[in-house]
């Protein structure tokens, strides 16, 4: 995807140039707004003025909106699309961490709650702008979730047609956590973003997932 991104991620070990640290406020700022407005209640002049650039500065980094909002992202899904498909590779390598896989992806959601607020946004309100890219990265996502439950010796309890639902079940307890997080913290006074809410939960859906599939299907150990 053409979305600009590169130019904020520059090599590990490697200090920012000013162009890339002005596009990295840029992205920081635009999926905050995003995630608060959504694409059609944001502008990008209301971008520029959060960053405190001008508009032609903004567009020697970011072509428009469009792109911007791709861009936004592709930063925030594309590294947990990643740590799906290595997680599906290393299934059928015969070595899955699962629970290193939740850790890593509670950790990349974390880093930029607002991706899953900006998912909730657009999603409760028609997702005219997110359509398009749920081909591009969602349903990606969804398959490789989808693909590596299929490949999970404990989803033999389980009904073929139940495996969606199943995928659909644990992508809202993840989402869920940070989606909520500004709203528990004022009801209950729980930081579910601190250092500790974040363990807790990761913990919490080890044992979810432990509990749904088990490492030994059920309807085997019961025949044997």
């Amino acid at each position: 995807m053409e979305s600009g991104l590169a130019s904020a991620s520059p090599p590990a070990g490697r200090p920012r140039r000013k162009g890339e640290r002005t596009a990295e406020r840029i992205l920081d700022t635009a999926e905050s707004l995003f995630a608060a407005h959504g694409y059609s209640g944001t502008t990008l002049r209301d971008v520029a003025e959060g960053v405190g650039v001008r508009i032609p500065s903004l567009y020697n980094h970011f072509p428009s909106k469009e792109a911007l909002y791709a861009a936004v992202l592709e930063r925030g899904i594309g590294p947990v699309l990643s740590a799906l498909l290595e997680y599906v590779d290393s299934r059928a390598q015969g070595r899955p961490d699962t629970a290193r896989l939740l850790d890593r992806i509670m950790q990349l959601l974390a880093r930029r709650p607002d991706i899953a607020r900006l998912v909730q946004h657009e999603t409760l309100t028609g997702g005219e702008r997110l359509s398009p890219m749920l081909r591009d990265w969602f349903l990606p996502i969804f398959s490789r979730a989808r693909d590596s439950i299929e490949a999970h010796p404990g989803v033999d309890q389980w009904d073929p047609e139940q495996i969606p639902l199943l995928v659909l079940a644990l992508y809202h307890v993840v989402l869920g956590h940070f989606t909520i997080a500004p709203v528990w913290r004022d009801l209950e006074g729980d930081d579910l973003l601190s250092t500790d809410g974040l363990a807790r939960q990761t913990r919490f859906l080890g044992e979810l997932v432990t509990t749904l599939l088990p490492e030994h299907s059920p309807r085997t150990t019961s025949q044997e």
